[in-house]
């Protein structure tokens, strides 16, 4: 690991070695107000840490690093007199041999403290007064283990890092054609059966989805209830959201292979072993695939505290509902003009059983507006049917009047536009400039549309990552650039000073990903 992020420090940050000291070029994300003074302090010799909410784990961070926590310059938590910081904002003053971290919220002290264990590194530090909060208040990373299971340890290791670089969501891909990866105690078989498949596709010659090649071993895994308890309050304790996404109506072929009866053809199937975008496709018009999905959801939301299931709603292809009897009378009786109106009606419903019954409120990508995206449905009519507008919509494709309409029709929005985003993308095609370079909020929206804009989220979609290794390798260190989009305002970002705080950002990559 640590020749594999050197190798990316040298290609992707292509920098020289001459950095200043001056510790706002080491901060990242990179405050949005810094007052530097000329005297200095010096943190060799320790912190010594008062009581507070997160001292125990500030004493822990210092510990890895091997530094004390019980002496050295006085380190103390007290309540803002600012009310400008928001739900997530801090400020840091270093001075007079005293450091103080002042909030009004669990989350802002925590975020104070990643700006200190940065500082720290450095040793000796200009004294200064950082005044901070978030541009947007969704700041996430998305794991896919639909494709690959990863287990605890890897998601522990990506919620530190998400920490460190003050990501707040993030997004679990659960559920795929390739695996189904949770526990649903109501239906066994969806961990007996779909989380396991005989073999898995791979990319041979770069070929990727064309590839014929198969690596011929049997892949599994799966989190028990118990497991993802522990990892939310892992998350939770980490000022961390976990948004879990169960994928439907398509992308449902691993759950179909556990019961084929919820399927829109009841054909017994496998666990697919080849990747890409599959037919099989839930049944919307069964009463006993709506009560399968509602179980599911209710177990999930059981299981995450948060306020929002992600239900994906992507890629869904429709040639099984157009040869289902029971589809096309539910479209008759509803008045369903097209198979895109089916799909909104279906995503309709979900969205208020999640947000009646449930309590919360349901995100999907973009495809769940009914809009047709994809060439493979050049023949598919937009929706006339229109969306739920408590659907939180998560933009990945199409123009920006795609983008436009979703906040016209007064939908919540995170931009996670896949040509800035996609972490499963090479480095050719989104370098380190251009993850850094991509803006939430596109040029002409008005404050008002841009309120609307919740945010934005890198995914690393797992196809062609199958370890631990190949996650890294395509994570890090592009994630910082859309920690920084997502912390600090477009007019203090600067990507020369990004570069040189990757350097101490890799260090502890080496030390603690290795």
């Amino acid at each position: 690991m640590k020749r594999l992020l050197l190798f990316f420090l040298i290609i992707s940050c292509n920098q020289s070695n001459d950095i200043s000291i001056d510790p706002e070029t080491h901060l990242l994300p990179y405050p949005n107000q810094i007052f530097l003074q000329k005297k200095t302090i010096n943190l060799g010799k320790g912190l010594n840490v008062s009581n507070g909410i997160y001292s125990s784990y500030l004493k822990d961070q210092l510990l890895l690093n091997n530094i004390p926590s019980n002496k050295g310059v006085k380190v103390i938590f007290k309540k803002s007199k600012l009310d400008t910081l928001g739900d997530e904002g801090y400020q840091l003053v270093v001075k007079n041999n005293k450091i103080s971290i002042l909030s009004n919220t669990k989350a802002g002290t925590f975020y104070g403290i990643q700006t200190l264990i940065q500082l720290t590194k450095l040793g000796v530090v200009q004294e200064l007064e950082i005044i901070d909060k978030p541009r947007f208040k969704w700041r996430a990373y998305m794991l896919d283990e639909g494709r690959y299971f990863q287990g605890k340890e890897v998601v522990k290791s990506l919620l530190n890092e998400m920490a460190h670089l003050k990501m707040n969501v993030f997004h679990w891909h659960l559920t795929d054609d390739a695996g189904w990866r949770i526990e649903i105690k109501k239906y066994p078989l969806l961990t007996q059966i779909g989380s396991k498949r005989d073999s898995s596709q791979i990319n041979y010659q770069g070929k990727k989805w064309d590839s014929e090649v198969y690596e011929g071993i049997p892949h599994k895994g799966f989190y028990t209830q118990d497991d993802i308890k522990e990892i939310v309050a892992y998350a939770e304790n980490l000022n961390i959201r976990i948004v879990p996404e169960i994928a439907m109506p398509g992308h449902a072929s691993a759950a179909v292979a556990s019961y084929p009866i919820f399927g829109s053809s009841t054909q017994p199937i496998k666990v697919p072993v080849k990747f890409g975008i599959g037919e099989v496709i839930f049944n919307p018009a069964s009463p006993k695939t709506i009560t399968f999905i509602q179980d599911v959801l209710k177990e999930v939301s059981d299981l995450f505290p948060g306020d929002i299931i992600h239900i994906g709603g992507d890629e869904a292809k429709y040639d099984l509902w157009k040869t289902n009897d029971d589809v096309r009378s539910l479209m008759k009786k509803n008045q369903l003009e097209n198979y895109s109106d089916v799909q909104v009606y279906f995503t309709n419903n979900v969205s208020d059983y999640i947000n009646t019954v449930l309590g919360k409120r349901m995100m999907g990508w973009n495809e769940i507006m009914g809009n047709n995206l994809h060439y493979w449905g050049d023949d598919e009519d937009n929706a006339t049917t229109k969306l739920s507008e408590d659907a939180i919509i998560h933009f990945w494709k199409g123009g920006l009047d795609n983008l436009k309409t979703a906040i016209d029709a007064g939908h919540d929005l995170v931009n996670s536009d896949h040509n800035y985003t996609y972490l499963d993308y090479t480095y050719e095609q989104i370098d380190l400039n251009k993850a850094y370079s991509f803006n939430p909020i596109p040029d002409g929206f008005t404050k008002e549309e841009a309120e609307q804009i919740l945010g934005l989220g890198t995914q690393m979609w797992g196809e062609w990552t199958p370890t631990e290794k190949e996650v890294y390798r395509q994570t890090f260190p592009r994630i910082a650039a859309y920690a920084e989009t997502g912390w600090t305002l477009t007019k203090n970002k600067n990507y020369k000073r990004f570069k040189a705080s990757l350097t101490s950002l890799f260090k502890e990559w080496e030390e603690n990903l290795d």
